[in-house]
């Protein structure tokens, strides 16, 4: 069973960093692809960030926030990691960790995929100016 637990979010000033979390079981840490997307206040849709590749760990961030966000993963912990610097408050967001099947995805994707797709409940990140 798929199992996604996102923490970390919060109230920071503009220029500030956040990490955050997102933990899984054994079982989705070792057959999905875990990747973060975002959906900002009002808008439609979900973007997205991150993604790990299960098999062999290789990352992919979307361009549009290369550069500030890193992603990692914690095998040990089953969770994986959200690294933002630099914030800005268009990175105000519900930030949600989705997994991806590996036996239907070869590789990380970075928009969601309806009917294939687990996704937590989200944590908040409010930038301030």
């Amino acid at each position: 069973q798929v199992q996604l637990v996102e923490t970390g979010g919060g109230l920071v000033p503009s220029g500030g960093s956040l990490k955050l979390a997102c933990t899984s079981n054994a079982f989705t840490f070792d057959y999905y692809h875990l990747g973060w997307f975002r959906q900002a206040p009002g808008k439609e849709g979900r973007e997205g960030v991150s993604c790990i590749d299960s098999v062999d760990g290789r990352t992919m961030i979307a361009d549009s926030v290369k550069g500030r966000f890193t992603t990692s993963r914690d095998r040990a912990k089953n969770t994986i990691y959200l690294t933002i610097n630099d914030l800005k408050p268009e990175d105000t967001s519900r930030y949600f960790c989705r997994s991806l099947p590996r036996s239907r995805f070869g590789a990380c994707v970075l928009r969601p995929w309806s009917g294939y797709e687990w996704w937590g409940q989200g944590t908040q990140v409010t930038v301030s100016s």
